[in-house]
Formats: C-alpha cells, sequence, structure tokens
C-alpha cells in the first residue's frame, strides 16, 4: 500500500544527533503513522529550547521529549513536531534502549498526536500505544510499551 505524501521540514537546533536522524530515517517512521498527506516539521533542540516551548505552549517548566504543535487534520495533516535531544538521550539509556529506537517511537508518537490521536484517558491510550506498537514493529523497532 502506497504511504501519503510527505512534504518534511528537518531542522536541528540541536545538532549532535544529526548522524542519527538522516532524513530518510525521519521521513520513513513518519510516512509509517500517516493515514493522509501531510506537512511537517520536525526540529530537535536542546534542553533550553524544549523547556522554553513547554512552558509557554504547556505551562510546564521542564524539557519534555517530544511537543507536538497540530494546526490541521484533514484533509492535509499540517504541524510541528519538536523533538528534545537531551530528553530523549536520557530516557533511551534509562530504558536500555538504542537511542535510534526512542527517536522512531517519537516520531511516531508526534506524528499520531499531529492526526487527532491523543492519550488523555485510558481507553485512548491503550489504543494508541497498540497503534504505535504495531507500526514501530514494522519499521523493525521493539515494543517501548513491554
Amino acid at each position: 500500500m502506497a504511504r501519503p505524501e510527505l512534504t518534511l521540514s528537518l531542522q536541528f537546533a540541536d545538532a549532535r544527533h544529526r548522524a542519527l536522524l538522516p532524513r530518510h530515517f525521519v521521513a520513513r517512521c513518519l510516512r509509517a503513522a500517516l493515514e493522509r498527506p501531510a506537512q511537517l516539521s520536525v526540529r530537535i533542540v536542546d534542553a533550553d529550547e524544549g523547556r522554553a516551548l513547554n512552558r509557554q505552549f504547556r505551562r510546564k517548566d521542564y524539557a519534555t521529549n517530544v511537543l507536538t504543535f497540530d494546526y490541521a487534520h484533514a484533509p492535509v495533516v499540517v504541524a510541528d513536531l519538536v523533538l528534545c535531544a537531551p530528553v530523549l538521550e536520557a530516557e533511551a539509556a534509562a530504558a536500555g534502549r538504542p537511542l535510534k529506537d526512542h527517536y522512531a517511537h517519537l516520531l511516531v508518537h508526534g506524528a499520531l498526536h499531529a492526526q487527532g490521536w491523543d492519550h488523555q484517558r485510558a481507553a485512548a491510550a491503550r489504543r494508541m500505544e497498540a497503534r504505535e506498537t504495531a507500526l514501530l514493529a514494522a519499521l523493525g523497532v521493539a515494543d517501548p510499551y513491554a
């Protein structure tokens, strides 16, 4: 089955993981999760920018792993995904998972949020986690929730 069209802007404010995240890898992860055409910007940031954005938009004074700013769900998904490199690095190390796999997970997670998926309620969280697990398996990434 053909994957939906993706227009991707990939930005590295924190370039530490640039070699780990080639454009084709990021696009592959995003396309796996897309159900319709999308225009996505992915920005890899440091802890200061991640914290500032989380504080400004969520009123939480810490850097978080991924922020999704979704502007349209249809007919084209339009969103910005912001991934905080040091947070992903620490989470991957704590979980004993490859950093590239953790990036794949958070790219899929953010792309699902961009399409309206959420995990605010238990039932929605179970559905979203099951979807993530299936998409990651297709990408060759182990279940992050196991």
